[in-house]
């Protein structure tokens, strides 16, 4: 599904339980609608995959030709997922301010994408400081831990803030809200990494799925991901191939506003800015035309032409 919806990686959670939760963690009853057992244990065992099933759905991602990761949720499933050769490790926002974690994790050697969401800036910088000398292949995510997440609570702006404060890693987003229109502005605000919750069916049993994606929604997400990429383009100013045919229709020209006598000097008020036809200088030029001597007589809406202008030197636009 995430392939045929363009997604370039399928990232799952690992846990091994015992080392991410306290007996006393796992042995609280969890009563909750979203509940798949009695207490908190026994409900992440029957959600968790095996070693052999992450062996499994690796072989499949890459029979399919898909990257495959996972977020490591405590330094023994980081080891796993070590040996498990994945491309990238994903550090959940729950590990961010885990600094023994993120030291054991970044002397692994691989790239690492980590999330910011229940953090600070200041906690940001340290995570930085420790990473970085390790490590110098990381990004940072945008992300604020709220399952569905409301607009107001997104702080995009914070990418632009990221970028400034760490100018030599990449920047993304990790999103848990709904819909695709806040995913592709960030990605229009210069997000490099682009993270989504994705579901077969938003109506399942678990928090998650209702700030997931379906894949309908994610194909839709990709194709505008994509537009908006093509479309950010260069940041150079100019007239380009594709507007020529509008400006030789619409491009305005300057012409005589009345009849100028041959020998006359040009004031601005016998000038004014038409579409013209045939073409004549541009309308940036008419501050220019005065003061020159006009070589023939001119009727009145009759473009001016370099022909009838004295000793005219053509601007080079650089």
């Amino acid at each position: 599904v995430l392939q045929d919806c363009g997604a370039d990686c399928a990232k799952f959670q690992k846990s091994e339980l015992e080392y991410k939760f306290n007996k006393k963690a796992l042995e609280r009853p969890y009563t909750s609608k979203h509940s798949w057992g009695k207490t908190y244990g026994e409900h992440k065992r029957h959600l968790e995959f095996s070693h052999d099933q992450y062996r499994e759905l690796k072989k499949y991602a890459e029979e399919i030709g898909i990257f495959f990761t996972a977020s490591g949720m405590d330094e023994m499933a980081v080891e796993f997922l070590h040996e498990l050769d994945v491309p990238f490790f994903k550090v959940g926002s729950g590990d961010t301010n885990n600094f023994p974690y993120l030291e054991k994790t970044a002397k692994k050697g691989r790239p690492m994408v980590i999330s910011s969401g229940m953090q600070s800036m200041n906690t940001m910088h340290q995570v930085y400081q420790i990473v970085k000398p390790i490590n110098p292949n990381f990004c940072f995510l945008q992300c604020t831990s709220a399952y569905p997440l409301q607009p107001e609570d997104v702080n995009l702006r914070v990418i632009s803030a990221y970028q400034s404060a760490f100018p030599d890693i990449p920047i993304g987003y990790s999103g848990h809200e709904t819909g695709i229109a806040i995913s592709v502005a960030a990605v229009a605000m210069g997000a490099k990494v682009l993270e989504r919750h994705v579901t077969l069916d938003k109506t399942w049993k678990g928090s998650d799925h209702q700030a997931s994606l379906e894949p309908n929604e994610l194909a839709e997400l990709v194709k505008a991901i994509r537009t908006v990429e093509k479309a950010m383009g260069s940041p150079v100013k100019q007239l380009l191939p594709c507007e020529m045919a509008c400006n030789e229709k619409l491009g305005k020209s300057v012409v005589a506003k009345v009849a100028i006598p041959e020998g006359a000097i040009l004031t601005l008020d016998m000038l004014t800015v038409k579409v013209g036809e045939p073409k004549g200088f541009p309308p940036e030029s008419i501050f220019d035309l005065v003061g020159q001597k006009v070589k023939k007589n001119i009727e009145e809406d009759e473009t001016i032409t370099e022909q009838l202008v004295e000793n005219h030197v053509k601007k080079v636009k650089c």
